[in-house]
């Protein structure tokens, strides 16, 4: 027994002599964890950069004496002894403010290359615990950002549709979880947070889309986005720009883009930050110009920017902004469904336009009273318009000539947004967080539609003293009062209720023209209003484990109005129900998301959107026999879903600690069950609601040093449908089946001292492919997207 005894204490000195333990802690301010905080471990050269919940480990250590360091710009150096003896240690470490200003600081080494993350619970006068939300940085995309290539952009953002036919990136089209992206009118589009799209009360759709070489980063916020910012399904897209560095008084920056089909891009900048931080700017004037890869097809854009941003005072801080886009386009117009196969590179409409004219301008006030208590107040403005001109009859049919249709918009919008937010002390030393705010809008769409020249110009103008179709002017008038609360229950647990308030008040006042057998051309004279009032609820909730995971759910109300300018439109391939309805639902997020040992991000949730009378579109024919598009409330429909991101340093997992090399594998799946319920409709009756891909995956790899990185993207979107009935063909091709397809895409970059090269190919294997059917611009029919491109990127940096 003895010398049992003996050999179980020997074996038990070994193991001892032999264990290795880890060294864990969280980083944060209060109770908000601080991302990318360098933490270093002596006297082993060890380095980690703490997630974005503030966690770090460090493991496979002996035992010993060891000290931690950690830095973060804005806080003081943290450091401290830590023995490690016969157990893992966790560390919960609080770092202060500095005493003195630090924005010239800028931390080196080691820097970060993730793509994808999510917003922290209080960013600014915004709350987000507790929400699906997702960043795209794009300092770290290796894609084609001279023509704003969403399906690269993008690429790390599971659930979305995306309409690909716009060669030159002039448009965005996207749409989350089952919603159409028809120029992303199912998002609340904002740039630095304000309004962007045509009339964010009565025309939500997009036709400014920020130049990707001046975005900083772009944020998501899906339909819990609804109490803060608008009641839309979708939720928010923020595009947010670059500012002038901090650490210099100047910056210059050129990047010229050459590639297939003719393009041509000059990106030019300046920025910095003058002496004492007084005064931050950036500016920037861009000109774009190419064609498709079909015929009658080019375009011509200018794009300029300016922002300012001035500290008046300690507390006080001004920032101005003013945004200018126009371009021209040529369509080349859709195709059948037999010209698509025969050969999709041809063009049968030569005589279609579209231009867009854009005016922003904003004016931002932040004022701190305390570190506790913040007030933001932006002021905007839109001044704008879009004009359509072309041949708008069914594409099976050849165009003879005569007049085209024409359609101008003019849009004149102010808003003003006020939040307050306030964090405090709820329970002991958990902080709370308080948010309300108010916005008061008004939007006027001054529309007007008929017969223009017969000529194949870009001849936008009416040839009579007034438009022979119709002429409306649509105001609009939208006031609102919103508040969310984070209540910290513990250093683990918040709870995050919230209610918003709505009134909007459409109109319409002007004149459209019938047709009908005993009045060929009867003027009928309009005026209408609708306003309605209403209340939106939602909570959320999040549990945060020390390693870095994330458990959060929600649920939030939705409304979406429907506006009096969709009715009146006049298209031959779509007819719209003149009795349409409000629609309503609400929106269910349940995820986890997070670090894990600070080599693989993951966010993977499951989501139900509930959509009461759904707007959508029947193939149906008239007395005639003639086949058109009808706009109705088709009936509810339920969308049940679940995304999953992964992305993950490979040679980090392998090797344990930071290196030179990184090997970067991302993973974006969606499996989405969306379909129409609740209807005696037998033709749509369950079946799937359209524009919604069952399966969307996107994945790819990165390999790359500080100077060069190469990345291969694939990505595949399962069959869909374009209208409720789920057509599969129609003669003319507005509806029907959106076949099943794969694009790959291949991107290299290099940099040398102040020189930096990016290129690569679009649609490597050049796949004939088409994401879209029109019913009208720039259609009707079938939009073929991109053939295989090139392009050629060359940046100077000063």
């Amino acid at each position: 027994m003895k010398q049992l005894s003996g050999w179980m204490i020997l074996m038990f000195l070994q193991i001892t002599a032999y264990a290795q333990y880890s060294i864990s802690g969280t980083v944060r301010h209060g109770n908000e964890g601080i991302q990318h905080a360098s933490v270093t471990l002596e006297p082993s050269t060890q380095r980690k950069l703490s997630n974005d919940n503030g966690f770090f480990r460090f493991g496979n250590l002996a035992a010993g004496t060891y000290i931690i360091t950690v830095t973060s710009e804005g806080f003081k150096t943290y450091r401290q002894e830590v023995t490690v003896s016969n157990k893992n240690i966790a560390l919960d470490i609080s770092l202060l403010k500095q005493d003195i200003q630090l924005d010239t600081l800028r931390v080196t080494g080691g820097a970060n290359y993730a793509v994808a993350g999510k917003l922290k619970d209080v960013e600014g006068t915004s709350i987000y615990a507790g929400k699906k939300t997702e960043v795209i940085l794009l300092r770290n995309v290796n894609a084609n950002l001279a023509t704003n290539n969403t399906r690269q952009i993008y690429a790390r953002v599971p659930g979305l549709n995306i309409w690909e036919y716009d060669r030159g990136g002039l448009q965005l089209g996207i749409g989350g979880r089952g919603l159409s992206p028809s120029r992303s009118s199912n998002f609340n589009i904002r740039q630095n947070g304000y309004d962007i799209s045509a009339d964010a009360l009565g025309y939500p759709e997009s036709y400014y889309t920020p130049s990707a070489e001046a975005l900083d980063r772009i944020e998501i916020i899906r339909g819990a986005a609804s109490l803060q910012y608008g009641p839309q399904f979708g939720g928010l897209v923020n595009f947010v720009m670059k500012e002038g560095p901090k650490d210099k008084p100047f910056e210059f920056t050129t990047r010229q883009t050459l590639g297939s089909f003719g393009l041509f891009n000059s990106f030019n900048s300046i920025g910095g930050t003058t002496a004492k931080n007084k005064l931050n700017y950036y500016a920037f004037y861009q000109f774009k110009r190419g064609d498709n890869w079909r015929p009658n097809s080019h375009y011509d854009q200018h794009n300029a920017y300016v922002h300012l941003a001035g500290n008046l005072t300690p507390k006080l801080k001004i920032t101005g902004e003013y945004t200018f886009m126009s371009y021209l386009a040529q369509q080349p117009g859709g195709l059948t469904d037999e010209q698509f196969k025969e050969d999709p590179s041809v063009s049968v409409r030569a005589r279609n336009w579209f231009r867009v004219n854009w005016n922003l301008a904003s004016v931002v006030l932040d004022y701190s009273f305390s570190e506790q208590t913040k007030l933001n107040w932006r002021t905007y403005t839109l001044q704008g318009g879009r004009d359509a001109l072309g041949i708008l009859s069914y594409i099976n049919r050849p165009d003879v000539g005569g007049p085209r249709d024409f359609m101008t918009d003019d849009y004149s919008n102010y808003a003003s947004e006020l939040r307050l937010i306030h964090r405090y002390r709820l329970l002991k030393e958990n902080k709370s967080t308080f948010l309300a705010g108010v916005r008061a809008y008004k939007g006027l769409t001054d529309r007007r539609q008929g017969n223009a020249s017969d000529k194949s110009d870009a001849d936008f103008t009416f040839p009579g003293p007034e438009p022979d179709k119709s002429f409306y002017k649509f105001p609009g008038y939208n006031f609102a009062a919103f508040a969310e609360n984070i209540f910290q229950i513990n250093r683990h647990w918040t709870v995050t209720p919230g209610i918003r308030f709505e009134h909007i008040n459409t109109k319409a006042e002007g004149y459209y023209y019938k047709q009908n057998i005993f009045i060929p051309n009867e003027k009928i004279n309009e005026t209408k209003e609708n306003p309605r009032s209403f209340t939106l609820l939602g909570i959320g909730t999040a549990w945060k484990f020390p390693n870095g995971i994330e458990l959060y759910a929600n649920i939030s109300q939705n409304y979406r109005s429907i506006n009096f300018n969709d009715i009146r439109i006049l298209n031959a391939n779509a007819r719209v129900d003149p009795n349409l309805k409000d629609e309503t639902g609400y929106n269910i997020d349940a995820g986890f998301r997070g670090n894990y040992r600070g080599w693989l991000y993951v966010d993977a949730s499951v989501f139900y959107l509930k959509y009461n009378d759904r707007i959508g579109s029947i193939f149906t024919r008239d007395t005639s026999f003639m086949t058109f598009r009808y706009r109705t409330n088709v009936s509810d429909s339920r969308n049940l879903g679940m995304e999953l991101l992964l992305e993950g340093d490979l040679i980090k997992a392998l090797a344990g600690h930071y290196s030179r090399y990184r090997l970067d594998l991302y993973t974006n799946l969606s499996l989405i069950d969306a379909r129409y319920v609740n209807t005696q409709n037998t033709a749509i009756a369950d079946k799937l609601v359209e524009n919604v891909p069952p399966v969307l995956f996107r994945t790819g790899l990165s390999f790359g040093t500080p100077k060069f990185n190469l990345t291969y993207q694939f990505a595949y979107q399962a069959k869909q449908y374009s209208d409720a009935t789920n057509a599969e063909t129609t003669p003319t091709a507005v509806d029907g089946a959106i076949p099943a397809f794969s694009v790959m895409d291949l991107s290299l970059s290099y940099n040398w001292r102040q020189f930096t090269v990016y290129t690569g190919v679009n649609n490597l294997a050049d796949k004939r492919y088409f994401t879209r059917r029109a019913d009208g611009y720039p259609g009707p029919g079938i939009l073929p997207s991109d053939a295989r491109n090139w392009y050629v990127t060359l940046q100077f940096k000063l």
